[in-house]
């Protein structure tokens, strides 16, 4: 059947109506004419597998990237710029009844400072969009960088010098399964972690990546498809650093740390200015990514995190920057009482705030909340349930990922009786 693509859905899909069904076609932009063969129930919905774009709208650009249309890792290469932050502020429009501004990201190739790379039996890449058994085979990813090449092609010599046996994501085997990138973009440090499974691996890897400042091998035993495991051996520096706004930052191969550095210096910025007063709780603390840049600034910070090797690092982060700054491992229920802070920061998983946690802030009732949100759904259900007690007094967002539907949100929210 054929139809045109009227619009994007929220997850960045295009939407075609055929007879009563609205069909999500990836990877095409409004005013396609798609030639639909085959589709398929996917999360209750409908989605396109097997299709054909018979008319170009005019409106699409050029992917700059060469596996765009296979690979998962970008839906939205063939809309221009602009028009990718317009979707983003009209989803935003749609979910909170208000307009919120996105401010563009100061680049957008080149801008990610973290890619985890599939080295499996299907492919070296990332996963073939809809699927978790098949890989895009790829030389380079655009939104990294140049590195990228530059380290997968060593990865190849590597593996085909020492025959490495690669992952079987199907039977969930092999030895060699991820190779991740990370790069501080405005120190020009790359870090090198190759995940396996259990093994050896041979000594010689270390020639293969001398380009990098960090080499890790980490040890995933389980058979969990995850890009992380127990760092068994490092070559070259414990640590690469990135510098934001002036702050430095130690990133590990556990760390979590934002993936787009250039758009990071513009959320911390925003996060300081939405925050009022002396003494700041700083919940989800993390690495101390907030919670330092703020200390640095003169306010009293305390963070609280769950993760203790998060909180480890938090520390190192504060002491290499010079600023007073308390972080400890806990729960948001281990802090005594919300009220005793000027301002509250929450940076929630995606999942949003917990809802001990909202029942908390109903209870103690700080003067300041400040939300950080990856996911403007969640958002816009937790602030629904906190409008009873709270105004909203600025919103903003922040494309972080550009070519995804992803937005990131901050607002600033104020207890009525105090204003």
């Amino acid at each position: 059947m054929r139809a045109r693509v009227e619009r994007l859905s929220e997850e960045g899909f295009g939407e075609a109506k055929v007879g009563k069904k609205i069909i999500l076609v990836p990877f095409t932009s409004p005013g396609d004419v798609v030639e639909i063969k085959r589709w398929h129930r996917e999360k209750k919905r409908f989605v396109a597998h097997d299709y054909e774009i018979v008319e170009f709208s005019p409106d699409r650009v050029e992917p700059a990237c060469q596996y765009f249309g296979r690979c998962g890792g970008c839906l939205l290469q063939h809309i221009p710029y602009k028009e990718q932050i317009k979707f983003k502020e009209e989803k935003i429009a749609r979910l909170l009844n208000v307009e919120v501004e996105v401010l563009p990201s100061p680049k957008i190739y080149g801008h990610r400072n973290r890619i985890d790379v599939a080295t499996t039996t299907s492919g070296i890449g990332f996963r073939r969009r809809g699927t978790w058994w098949d890989v895009v085979e790829i030389e380079e990813c655009k939104v990294f960088g140049e590195n990228s090449k530059k380290a997968l092609g060593a990865l190849r010599e590597f593996i085909e010098d020492f025959k490495i046996q690669l992952w079987d994501l199907k039977r969930s085997e092999g030895f060699l399964r991820y190779i991740v990138l990370r790069e501080g973009k405005f120190t020009d440090e790359l870090m090198v972690n190759l995940v396996t499974s259990a093994g050896e691996l041979p000594e010689e890897v270390s020639r293969y990546f001398d380009f990098a400042d960090s080499l890790y091998w980490s040890i995933n035993e389980t058979k969990s498809d995850v890009s992380y495991g127990e760092p068994r051996k490092a070559w070259g520096m414990e640590f690469i650093r990135e510098k934001l706004d002036g702050v430095t930052y130690l990133i590990h191969p556990n760390s979590f740390f934002q993936t787009n550095s250039y758009q990071a210096v513009n959320l911390l910025k925003k996060v300081a200015e939405f925050v009022e007063g002396e003494k700041v709780l700083d919940l989800y603390s993390g690495v101390g990514t907030f919670g330092i840049y703020l200390a640095k600034r003169g306010f009293k910070v305390e963070g609280v995190e769950i993760n203790p090797f998060a909180v480890e690092m938090a520390k190192r982060n504060a002491e290499i920057n010079n600023v007073e700054a308390e972080f400890r491992v806990g729960a948001d229920k281990d802090v005594e009482s919300l009220n005793l802070y000027d301002t509250v920061i929450v940076d929630p998983p995606r999942a949003g705030l917990h809802p001990r946690l909202i029942g908390k802030i109903l209870n103690d009732l700080p003067a300041n909340l400040v939300y950080v949100s990856c996911n403007p759904k969640t958002f816009a259900e937790n602030i629904e349930k906190l409008k009873g007690e709270y105004s909203v007094e600025g919103i903003i967002g922040l494309d972080m990922f550009p070519h995804t539907p992803h937005v990131e949100l901050i607002a600033k929210l104020s207890l009525k009786n105090e204003l």
